[in-house]
């Protein structure tokens, strides 16, 4: 027997509407902009970290494996921690001068820090 109302990546399990049903999510296969088309902004913020300081780098158009990948060489860079997901690069500590000089030096001019 075959479930009617499988959970989805939200949370949600059941429903009591016998017409319910999920939305799927297609995944977005959007191209990644050449570097030069990168509008990146580069910011410090500390908020809901428990006063850690991080350097947060936004507005990163592409695949989720590219994002993937700029984040992990943009942690050998500054040798720290971080992560990549959802749009977003996260690097521990206050490297933006670090990695706006990353940035210039790999072809993305559009580069900011805010």
């Amino acid at each position: 027997m075959s479930k009617k109302n499988k959970s989805d990546k939200r949370g949600f399990v059941y429903s009591t509407d016998p017409n319910f049903q999920f939305e799927n999510e297609e995944e977005q296969s959007a191209e990644t902009l050449p570097a030069k088309q990168q509008k990146l902004r580069i910011r410090l913020e500390t908020k809901h970290r428990g006063g850690k300081t991080v350097t947060l780098i936004e507005g990163f158009i592409g695949k989720e494996e590219d994002l993937e990948d700029i984040g992990k060489k943009l942690k050998n860079y500054c040798g720290t921690g971080g992560s990549a997901k959802d749009g977003e690069i996260i690097i521990q500590g206050d490297q933006r001068e670090k990695l706006l000089q990353w940035f210039q030096k790999n072809g993305y001019t559009n580069a900011k820090r805010i």
